[in-house]
């Protein structure tokens, strides 16, 4: 995690807007807000209440809302994912309510157990190097206007697999098999010749 600091009183404006996004996962949501909440890209994905514990706003999603199966924290969004039971007419009124509610009474998006940064070597070979270029400039973009995430995991370089996470709305998407291969895949192995095929972790 970068050294931003989450100062409520600069982060939060007194009037919030809210609007929502639809995005190939039909069980996710992507509620788009009128500030910057995080910064200097960096991400954070909540797939179940015990996860959530350095989030009070994440926390108090899953122990509100018996129907959310997901938080993830990005940029200027907030994607939901509910449960298939749930229609997203009859909860989006509640969830945008209560978001607005949360930030303008200034309710804290992280508490002290947040992590501190991380210091990064750089030891990646040049062929990770690629795939990394590639990933940040032509991947993440799209994946992140659908309200989800893609980080690098990790390449074998004798197999020529990569392995890549995917959060937010991309997690258990049903099209993010599909986007996994026919663009992702396609894409790597045209612009990193060394790469013969990519899989996702943790989906």
């Amino acid at each position: 995690m970068s050294d931003i600091k989450y100062n409520k009183e600069k982060l939060y404006p007194k009037n919030v807007t809210i609007y929502t996004e639809a995005n190939p996962n039909p069980n996710s949501m992507k509620f788009m807000l009128s500030f910057l909440l995080i910064g200097n890209g960096d991400s954070f994905d909540f797939p179940d209440l015990p996860s959530a514990g350095k989030s009070p706003l994440a926390t108090a999603l899953f122990e509100k809302f018996d129907y959310i199966e997901r938080v993830f924290l990005m940029a200027n969004f907030i994607t939901i994912t509910k449960k298939e039971s749930v229609e997203w007419m009859d909860v989006v009124p509640e969830l945008k309510g209560f978001l607005k509610e949360f930030f303008e009474t200034g309710g804290e998006l992280f508490n002290e157990q947040q992590p501190e940064q991380q210091v990064i070597i750089d030891t990646d070979s040049e062929a990770v190097k690629k795939i990394k270029g590639v990933l940040d400039e032509y991947i993440k973009p799209a994946v992140e206007s659908d309200g989800g995430a893609i980080q690098f995991h990790s390449f074998d370089e004798e197999s020529g697999v990569v392995k890549v996470l995917l959060q937010g709305a991309c997690s258990g998407c049903p099209s993010s098999t599909i986007t996994l291969k026919a663009g992702i895949e396609n894409m790597l192995k045209r612009m990193v010749p060394s790469v013969k095929e990519v899989v996702a972790e943790g989906v």
